[in-house]
């Protein structure tokens, strides 16, 4: 009989034409998928944060109209109630607002808005902080410092007052040259510029700590590249904290969002957020229309607290000192 040991069947390799799936086995048993599934209160908030982005995803199949195209909006339908109202009407199942608005159908495409300007700020901020967090932590000396003074002169200023800044300067350069889509991407680089600073720090120092063991030594010592070790050795063993940070940033990025276009500064009118939509209703509040501001407010209030309470129990899950 031959000696030759038969290798365990989750390290041997899938048969051919079929896909190795020993990564979703191994992910089911790790220790945060375990404190995932103990925690009823996360599995919730992971339920509704789907939702909302399911919601946004295949907003144009649920709506019973296009907000955003004005041929949809008749005057006549303006200021409807909900249908479970006395007044209310088919098909405005959260009534309408003063433009003839379904405010179910808003809510799904200001949904849209909201978390695609939360995802691009958070990618380019998560992007930007990276980057300058391992240039400063890796070569240190006076990169490092330049680095790092720019971030504690930013850390003096609140977000959303960077954000309005960003903000003022691209409507002072290009004016009523800003279309939708254009105002989208100056909300998401007004909003990237505003949270780099959190993951530079972070990154920096994990850099700090990472930079000094013996497999970034072994790495400079056959000669790889100063950004292959950073990008390849060392960023991957900094991305517990950076993952925590990116959660909780998604949800101050929409709030950030959501007090522009409340304070006029973000999406306009023709093509509303959940912030927008909610400065229009607040307009109606007094006269009676309570549900032209409370719908897309109960909604984004919802969304903030599902993604929080995700970031938290990440925060909690990746710190091996709570295990």
């Amino acid at each position: 009989m031959s000696d030759a040991v038969v290798p365990h069947r989750s390290e041997a390799h899938a048969p051919s034409g079929r896909p190795d799936i020993g990564w979703f086995k191994r992910a089911l048993d790790s220790d945060i998928f375990y404190s995932f599934r103990r925690s009823k209160l996360t599995m919730a908030a992971a339920a509704v944060t789907l939702l909302f982005f399911l919601l946004a995803i295949f907003a144009s199949w649920l709506a019973v109209q296009n907000p955003f195209d004005p041929a949809q909006l008749q005057l006549i339908n303006s200021r409807i109630s909900p249908l479970w109202t006395a007044d209310g009407q088919s098909p405005f199942l959260l009534g309408t607002d003063e433009q003839g608005r379904d405010v179910f159908s808003a809510i799904l495409y200001g949904l849209r808005i909201s978390l695609t300007v939360g995802v691009l700020g958070v990618i380019l901020s998560g992007a930007l902080g990276i980057a300058l967090g391992l240039t400063a932590g890796y070569f240190g000396g006076m990169i490092d410092g330049v680095i790092m003074r720019i971030a504690d002169v930013q850390l003096t200023f609140p977000a959303i007052l960077i954000a309005l800044l960003v903000n003022g300067v691209a409507k002072s350069l290009f004016g009523n040259r800003l279309d939708e889509m254009s105002m989208l991407g100056v909300l998401v680089v007004a909003i990237g510029l505003s949270f780099w600073v959190q993951y530079a720090r972070t990154v920096r120092g994990s850099v700090m700590v990472e930079k000094n063991k013996d497999y970034v030594a072994a790495a400079q010592l056959i000669g790889l590249p100063a950004p292959k070790i950073m990008m390849r050795h060392v960023l991957p063993n900094t991305m517990g904290p950076i993952l925590v940070i990116a959660t909780i940033n998604l949800a101050l990025a929409i709030i950030t969002e959501a007090t522009l276009s409340f304070l006029g500064s973000g999406m306009p009118d023709t093509m509303p957020s959940l912030g927008t939509l909610i400065r229009i209703g607040n307009n109606y509040l007094f006269a009676g229309e309570w549900w032209i501001v409370a719908f897309p407010g109960l909604a984004l209030a919802g969304l903030i607290l599902s993604i929080n309470l995700l970031g938290d129990w990440l925060r909690d899950a990746l710190n091996p000192k709570l295990r």
